[in-house]
């Protein structure tokens, strides 16, 4: 069982910068894949970043590449997602997830854990 907490959203003007944070607990991180997906109102959860036990970066986007960097602490359990000059377009909810499995997948439904979400708002 994996519990997973994120936290770190908030408004911010266009261009700025948040960085994510996911506390994990109840199995230690270092063991499997985490992931960042986000969604906005009206649309799917989408992929947005993973990161494997040996900080493997997979993004969704170039774009995301070049303005998010995803990155882990496996001695505090936690994943992070450092997201730079950001836009409107980002504004969403962003999710932490776990994946146990050991074939990358970026589709939601194959995620094995969740948190709750942490609500990013990007102000024109």
């Amino acid at each position: 069982q994996v519990q997973l907490e994120e936290s770190g959203g908030g408004l911010v003007q266009a261009g700025g910068s948040l960085r994510l944070s996911c506390a994990a607990s109840g199995r230690a991180s270092r063991d499997y894949r985490m992931a960042w997906f986000r969604q906005s109102p009206g649309k799917e959860r989408e992929f947005v970043a993973a990161i494997d036990p040996g900080s493997v970066r997979i993004y969704d986007t170039d774009s995301m590449k070049g303005r998010f960097t995803i990155s882990r602490d496996n001695v505090k359990n936690t994943v992070y997602l450092q997201m730079n000059n950001l836009k409107p377009e980002d504004t969403a909810v962003y999710f932490c997830a776990a994946d146990l499995a050991v074939a990358l997948s970026t589709k939601p439904g194959d995620m094995d854990y969740w948190g709750k979400g942490t609500l990013v708002t990007v102000s024109s």
